[in-house]
């Protein structure tokens, strides 16, 4: 198996489980419309994540 493969697979599985757990439980579906409707308020927040997430990855990088 490729990693190309593993990876679609992994994809398709999270996309699968999402909607499992949408359909299983409501409310599980109305904090995801509640999460996408706040996004638009709330989008610095992300910023300031991916902001982090950059930090901790590429800031302690040693120098070749």
């Amino acid at each position: 198996m490729t990693p190309e493969t593993r990876k679609r697979i992994l994809i398709a599985v999270a996309i699968i489980t999402a909607i499992a757990l949408c359909i299983i439980f409501p409310r599980v579906l109305s904090f995801a419309q509640l999460a996408a409707r706040e996004i638009r308020y709330l989008w610095w927040l992300i910023l300031l994540a991916a902001l982090g997430i950059y930090f901790s990855f590429f800031f302690g990088r040693k120098k070749k």
